[in-house]
């Protein structure tokens, strides 16, 4: 299979790019992204771009792929809803476009987060937006649609938390929440395999919410 990541230098692309190097079912992995992701492997090719709403300068670089695994996002902390709302709407409805167009029978995963609100009708604004794009997605001819919603993510080895504080409250949150709350919480690990083993399911269109992240990630397929 041949995927492109975006979003590689983030937490959830790390997590899927140290999967898709492991997997011998993944034969070549294109990187876009703003800075290098700093991997060199046989497998890995890369661009760097700058406009996420234009990909007419990089878009016969991306015809001939079975899967994209869509990472780009950040935390509506402290950006203005302008902002958010580009980066986790117009961003991609720019990529959706593009994909599609080049791309016809493309499987495409889509990072959201738990609590996204489909009706778009939330009171938080996030979860609205979230909600939109999620449902902007559907109206696309992708061969498969898997729509995830992470929660807590425990970073393993290979990737790198969001923030550099995370490492530290992943010493006290990790331990209790897998205790009092399991199902809130994943590995980058296995939001990795989950994202990798979703290409291979048949449905159109796939919500997978966290519990479900852990499940999707040790199927047999």
């Amino acid at each position: 299979m041949k995927v492109i990541i975006f979003g590689a230098t983030g937490m959830v692309g790390q997590c899927v790019l140290v999967e898709c190097l492991k997997s011998p079912a993944i034969t070549k992995i294109l990187v876009v992204g703003r800075r290098t992701c700093g991997v060199k492997n046989i497998k890995t090719r890369e661009i760097l771009h700058n406009n996420f709403l234009d990909y007419s300068a990089i878009e016969n670089e991306l015809i001939g792929y079975n899967a994209c695994f869509y990472c780009l996002g950040v935390s509506s902390v402290g950006l203005s809803n302008k902002k958010y709302y580009d980066i986790t709407y117009n961003y991609t409805v720019a990529i959706a476009e593009i994909l599609t167009k080049q791309n016809p029978n493309i499987n495409f995963a889509f990072i959201s987060g738990a609590g996204t609100d489909e009706t778009e009708k939330c009171r938080i604004n996030w979860a609205n937006i979230k909600g939109k794009a999620e449902n902007m997605l559907r109206k696309y001819p992708f061969k498969s649609l898997s729509l995830f919603r992470p929660a807590y993510i425990k970073a393993l080895e290979g990737v790198e938390p969001s923030y550099s504080l995370n490492k530290y409250f992943d010493w006290f949150f990790y331990p209790f929440l897998k205790t009092f709350f399991p199902k809130a919480v994943i590995t980058s690990k296995e939001l990795g395999m989950a994202m990798i083993n979703s290409m291979y399911q048949k449905e159109e269109v796939k919500i997978i919410e966290n519990v479900d992240i852990k499940k999707l990630a040790y199927l047999n397929l």
